[in-house]
């Protein structure tokens, strides 16, 4: 919105800055770190009164969790709220991606909202029905996918980029949309089953929010993308500026999440980031990124579908827990130990999906 601004930089210069994409991340991150700080402690108290219970605490789950009951969830709305206003300040709202990534974060969003609130009206941990929920999911991530493949150059339409080369392009035709549907929807899923410790989801994808961030600025600009031999994606440099709203809501929100949390995301944020992020890797055309960056989430994702599936074959759990940081609760871990040394992680897996920048 404030990128107009910049139309008056003849009769004032220093409005010039409003044309860079740098600045606006800049200032889009800050704007999201100032609105939660500021509307936080509102926004919990109304969800606290408003809730009772709070969220409804697993009776099978870690023993030390049952301390946690009473804590308000839907804290997701925190985060959207200032990723929403940040972005709509400072991002350049004629560009499309823009206005797809806000459509598939705000889908999400309202899909986990309602999960949440059937969970918090019923206290029980059964809400939304999951073939009905992945259902409207696909629906939403199909849509975006289709835009996406309507906005990019022709070149790149439908078709998937390997991150270690760029001569190889796969042309998948219209499957395409259903392999970055896919992408998107398993994103959304794997940051909401991540989202079980204070602060385990939120550093995550702050993380890989940096890391698309600077990756959706460098596909969008011409120089650099062909000095890296990545694929040039026209218009996707202004996703840094998403990407910075994210990391100051997420940083907000994370001063009232670290433990012992005043708020849960819930899966009202959780589903809608997760959603967030793969819409980005689908547009810079990073999918295979994704993977490695956000390798923390498919860790999660595919230890409850390794549980699930060999509990129904076998009978015989290969966790003590799943998903896996409850598993390494069960193994004396402490909570703030499993917390901080999945961070850790997180930031290996984000140096090495940045390495895949210059190994072509």
């Amino acid at each position: 919105m404030l990128t107009f601004l910049a139309d008056f930089s003849p009769y004032f210069s220093p409005l010039n800055v409003f044309r860079y994409i740098t600045f606006r991340t800049g200032a889009a991150t800050a704007t999201g770190l100032l609105f939660v700080f500021l509307f936080g402690p509102w926004m919990i108290s109304l969800l606290r009164l408003r809730q009772g219970k709070g969220q409804p605490i697993r009776e099978d789950g870690p023993q030390s969790h049952l301390t946690k009951r009473g804590t308000p969830t839907m804290g997701g709305l925190m985060i959207l709220a200032g990723v929403l206003v940040s972005t709509l300040l400072w991002a350049n709202l004629e560009n499309a991606y823009v206005w797809v990534v806000i459509f598939v974060t705000l889908g999400f969003g309202s899909i986990g909202f309602y999960d949440d609130y059937l969970k918090v009206t019923k206290q029980s941990h059964k809400g939304f029905s999951g073939k009905s929920r992945l259902a409207i999911e696909a629906l939403i991530a199909a849509a975006a996918c289709i835009a996406i493949a309507y906005i990019s150059a022709p070149g790149l339409s439908n078709k998937l980029a390997l991150p270690f080369s760029k001569e190889l392009l796969f042309n998948l035709g219209w499957f395409y949309v259903v392999f970055a549907g896919f992408v998107i929807v398993g994103a959304g899923n794997a940051v909401n089953i991540t989202d079980g410790l204070d602060g385990l989801a939120i550093v995550p994808v702050m993380i890989a929010a940096g890391t698309f961030g600077f990756i959706a600025y460098l596909a969008g600009n011409a120089v650099f993308a062909n000095y890296l031999q990545i694929h040039f994606v026209p218009g996707t440099g202004e996703l840094a500026v998403v990407c910075g709203a994210l990391m100051g809501a997420g940083l907000g929100f994370l001063w009232f999440n670290a433990p012992p949390a005043q708020i849960f995301m819930g899966d009202t944020g959780s589903l809608a980031l997760g959603g967030l992020l793969g819409t980005i890797a689908v547009a810079t055309k990073h999918e295979i990124v994704l993977a490695i960056v956000g390798g923390l989430f498919v860790l999660e994702i595919f230890s409850v579908i390794i549980q699930v599936t060999s509990f129904k074959l076998t009978g015989k759990r290969v966790f003590k827990m799943a998903p896996i940081h409850h598993h390494f609760e069960q193994l004396g871990w402490t909570e703030p130990q499993v917390v901080i040394r999945f961070w850790i992680v997180s930031v290996v897996l984000a140096i090495l999906g940045l390495a895949t920048l210059k190994l072509r």
